[in-house]
């Protein structure tokens, strides 16, 4: 008899009565995460430098044009890990992608064992170990958000139905395509024997955006910035969190000035990170791609090998209730990856106590709004989940 798939991980909140001192709770935690890991077959092929099959939606587009050579460089999982790319696009854009295709042979990547491509996500999903759905219908000119959820709605649960037919039973799958927080809903409740807990939306493009614009504040080199998060949905409402961030292991009030902290941060740098993307299309006339390619390979990556430690990332991820937010939402919180998987960080994991309750009121209050723009999105979609 076949083993229970785990739905999600272990939860924060579990053990809740286990003393916290010399780190006792988290040591039972980790024990549980670790017996979801531990005999995963995509680690296991990662291991055994078995060739992984990475599936790409969206492949002819700018984001998977930028994001599919870089695959096959050894950047997703590693200099010395085989992959086997399996690229899928639309009946109307496969001409593009047979182009893309040429164009990967010709630079003879040594670790690229096998190409496909196909306009049938069906045939691109067969013995997918990653999933990266990056193509979604593009927001147009007067088309109200409703009309784009709606578009996408369709897109997401056929991709999720065909996951669940074809991918492997193991599969991780990244949910770029916006709005990439309820794609990423209507995905997994579609594949309904895949684990919940294989199923993310990438927020960390904005989380890369806001360490950027920390870097150039400090004048510190990325690597220097610490415990940087970002909250809730991927969206102007979304909430760049610096009442635990460290600059040099330095509290950032201490860099930018006690009496201008609380101004820069919900001021400042909160909108500029909200309204990032529209500021590229105005200056572009394009959407963010290139950086977009590169925030994926970089969540894909902790996600599956594991984020320095003890520092932690942004990825939405399906809540279990963590921080109030309503089980089965697919919500942004900072988490730890370690050993193929990831844990949400727990009101206990703050190295920066003074800011964190000073500021604790704030953030309860953006938590709370994306809550409810995520509770609305999915009324939205209410006709396109099972």
């Amino acid at each position: 008899m076949a083993a229970k798939v785990l739905r999600r991980p272990v939860p924060s909140s579990a053990f809740s009565w286990y003393p916290t001192a010399m780190g006792i709770r988290q040591r039972q935690l980790d024990a549980l995460n670790s017996q979801l890991t531990q005999q995963d077959p995509l680690l296991q092929k990662i291991k055994k430098k078995q060739p992984v099959r990475v599936a790409v939606t969206g492949g002819a587009g700018n984001i998977g044009y930028a994001l599919l050579f870089r695959i096959a460089n050894g950047e997703l999982l590693g200099p010395d890990q085989p992959v086997e790319i399996s690229a899928i696009e639309l009946k109307s854009g496969f001409q593009a992608l047979q182009g893309v295709a040429m164009e990967l042979e010709d630079c003879a990547f040594p670790l690229l064992e096998k190409l496909t491509i196909s306009d049938d996500p069906d045939e691109g999903f067969d013995g997918a170990d990653i999933a990266l759905l990056v193509g979604s219908f593009p927001r147009g000119p007067g088309m109200e958000r409703v009309d784009l959820m709606k578009k996408n709605g369709g897109i997401f649960s056929a991709a999720g139905k065909s996951l669940n037919k074809f991918a492997q039973k193991h599969c991780r799958v990244t949910v770029v395509g916006n709005p990439c927080n309820t794609n990423a809903l209507i995905a997994c409740q579609h594949a309904h024997d895949l684990p919940a807990r294989n199923f993310t939306a990438m927020t960390r493009l904005d989380h890369d955006r806001g360490v950027g614009f920390l870097s150039r504040k400090t004048m510190l080199p990325p690597n220097e910035i610490n415990h940087f998060a970002v909250w809730g949905n991927h969206s102007a409402t979304m909430f760049a969190d610096l009442s635990d961030t460290l600059c040099h292991g330095v509290p950032t009030s201490e860099l930018v000035g006690e009496f201008r902290f609380e101004r820069y941060w919900r001021h400042e740098l909160g909108p500029k990170v909200a309204t990032r993307g529209a500021r590229i299309i105005q200056v572009r006339g394009k959407s963010s791609a290139a950086s977009a390619a590169n925030a994926c390979i970089s969540h894909t990556r902790d996600w599956v090998l594991g984020s320095e430690q003890p520092d932690w990332t942004s990825m939405a991820v399906v809540s279990d209730g963590e921080w109030n937010v309503p089980a089965g939402l697919v919500f942004s919180y900072p988490v730890y990856c370690k050993d193929g998987g990831y844990t949400v960080v727990t009101d206990e994991d703050h190295p920066n106590f003074r800011d964190f309750h000073r500021m604790q009121e704030y953030k309860k209050y953006c938590i709370e709004q994306n809550v409810k723009e995520l509770l609305d999105e999915k009324d939205m979609v209410a006709e396109f989940l099972p």
